[in-house]
């Protein structure tokens, strides 16, 4: 008996072990998942026929345009000379013989190189680098984040808000899911908010634990509401407005299914992350956030009291929030001069105007990354004012709180710069202007009833291939929309399956660096993420599909 007891022991060991080393193979971490991804695609180089459209000088695609190139590419140069910088006579004269006979071959010179467009080893780990070159603005932005947060989390104003919110809505905190996410779908659906949501990870994932609920919960509030948006994009210049310009459409022609499936799947949305938050706090789902999240975690128990400073820092907190997203709007798309008519009258004050630097920015509304960057960096210092009598009692040295809170988040810049390499990849390869053909060839052979179907699964790898939305609409939309015509049904068709499969894929696709960076931040595996939004994704496209039929049938 006590040898079966021995045995019984050392095979339950043996298979403890295997099933520790499965789940480590199961859950590889995001930069594991990503370099997977970039040596498939460099993989994929060697397969796909390298080809390019031409373009105009709008950089949009000229139609019917497609050639395919060699995989080890001639280039062909001229050769510059020194001498060509002066005149033949002026050569003669300073003594050169032959000038005129030296300067004919000079300029027959040429320099001819090869490029293989074949990617390889080096390039799978070189494309990370080019990949942070690319996104440099946004990791800049990421890091100043990290810092603004380290100082405002070190002053314990953003613990006493939040706490002091949930303690008034105890009871009642399931209906800050709804509302959250309205505000995000409300921003996705206007402006396309996605690599800008990454700043609210740390005030929402630390007011969803503080619920009762988990990281997991403020990721889909985050990424389903803000997506849903983008899905469903009605006035977005990035995604429908670049899709219908280039199309030559009105935008108000989307405008309305588009509002429609905006409506069908924010619903959706809303219900299921209620659902899946009911049963996280009944105790459910305990293993889905396997990692700590970058941000801090509030103490209900001990939250700290809402001093007149850390009020202030809060005021500072929200304004800085809030002009950010007032100044990524883009108010003149929609005829709103206000903003731009005031920084044009300010630059022009003669003094204040120089000592603010207003000459040196854009107006709200044309801002990006570089300034919302400033803005944070500005918002830190003016917070470490406010707060710098209570930082010296306590010992606490600015600078090195906010290199913290840079450091803190290094790990969420660093998967960002790595998610960009699958697309240097493939941009090196010359393999995304091939892929778009095929989808040319494929539409162009079905009847118009399925042509809107058809063109939302094609652009759902498409999506993945190319990631910005209005990269993918610049690059699509002036040669599959024509198409559309051919075959009998309408350009709009073409432009609500891209919008509806580009949004969808930028909840789930591995290429989207603010969904990596979100989850990074949440301490949630990308794996985890897939598992548990797999049912409200096939819903998405489900509605999506159904509504693209019905339009089309309607055309």
């Amino acid at each position: 008996m006590a040898m079966k007891k021995d045995a019984d022991k050392t095979a339950s060991k043996k298979v403890k072990k295997v099933s520790k080393k499965l789940k480590v193979f199961k859950s590889p971490s995001a930069f594991s998942v990503l370099f997977i991804i970039i040596a498939i695609m460099a993989g994929l180089t060697w397969l796909i026929p390298s080809g390019r459209y031409e373009r105009l000088e709008d950089g949009k695609i000229k139609s019917n345009s497609y050639s395919q190139t060699e995989k080890r590419l001639k280039v062909v140069e001229e050769v510059k000379n020194p001498k060509t910088e002066i005149s033949i006579s002026d050569a003669e004269n300073k003594g050169y013989k032959n000038a005129a006979s030296d300067f004919k071959k000079a300029e027959e010179e040429k320099k001819e190189y090869y490029i293989n467009l074949k990617q390889g080893f080096w390039d799978i780990f070189l494309s990370p680098i080019y990949g942070m070159a690319k996104k440099l603005d946004v990791i800049v932005f990421i890091l100043i984040l990290g810092g603004f947060l380290g100082v405002v989390m070190k002053t314990g104003a953003l613990d006493s808000a939040i706490g002091g919110l949930l303690k008034k809505m105890k009871g009642k905190e399931k209906w800050i899911i709804p509302v959250l996410m309205t505000l995000f779908a409300i921003g996705g659906t206007t402006y396309g908010m996605q690599e800008e949501a990454v700043a609210f990870y740390a005030l929402i994932v630390p007011i969803m634990i503080a619920a009762g609920y988990n990281a997991m919960t403020a990721v889909m509030v985050i990424v389903l509401g803000g997506g849903v948006g983008v899905l469903g994009s009605t006035i977005n210049p990035f995604s429908t407005g670049i899709a219908a310009g280039s199309a030559d459409v009105p935008l108000g022609n989307v405008l309305g299914v588009q509002a429609v499936i905006l409506v069908l799947c924010l619903a959706a949305a809303i219900v299921f992350t209620m659902r899946y938050a009911a049963k996280v706090k009944a105790g459910g789902y305990k293993d889905d956030v396997r990692y700590k999240p970058a941000t801090t975690t509030l103490d209900m128990k001990n939250v700290p009291k809402f001093t007149a400073p850390r009020k202030a820092v809060m005021t500072v907190f929200a304004i800085t929030f809030v002009l950010m997203i007032i100044s990524l709007i883009p108010w003149e798309d929609f005829n709103i001069t206000l903003f731009s008519d005031i920084y044009n009258h300010a630059k022009d004050l003669p003094i204040i105007g120089a000592i603010l630097g207003i000459g040196h920015t854009v107006s709200f509304g044309n801002w990006y990354f570089n300034e919302i960057s400033t803005l944070f960096l500005i918002s830190t210092v003016i917070i470490a004012a406010i707060y710098y009598r209570e930082f010296q009692k306590e010992n606490v040295f600015v600078v090195d709180t906010f290199l913290k809170g840079t450091a803190d988040l290094l790990g969420v810049a660093l998967i960002i710069a790595v998610a960009t390499g699958v697309s240097v990849v493939m941009q090196n390869g010359a393999i995304q202007d091939t892929i778009i053909y095929w989808g040319e060839s494929l539409l162009g052979h079905v009847g118009h009833g399925l042509v809107g179907v058809l063109a939302f699964l094609f652009y759902i790898p498409m999506t993945f291939v190319i990631p910005s939305s209005s990269g993918l609409a610049a690059a699509t939309m002036p040669v599959l929309a024509p198409v559309a015509e051919l075959v009998g049904a309408n350009k709009e068709i073409i432009i609500v399956a891209f919008a509806t499969a580009s949004g969808l894929l930028n909840m789930i696709a591995p290429t989207i660096a603010s969904l990596m960076g979100g989850l990074a931040l949440a301490g949630v595996s990308y794996r985890t993420w897939l598992k548990r939004t797999a049912p409200i994704m096939v819903i998405f496209a489900l509605i999506s599909m159904a509504v693209i039929l019905v339009y089309g049938a309607m055309l």
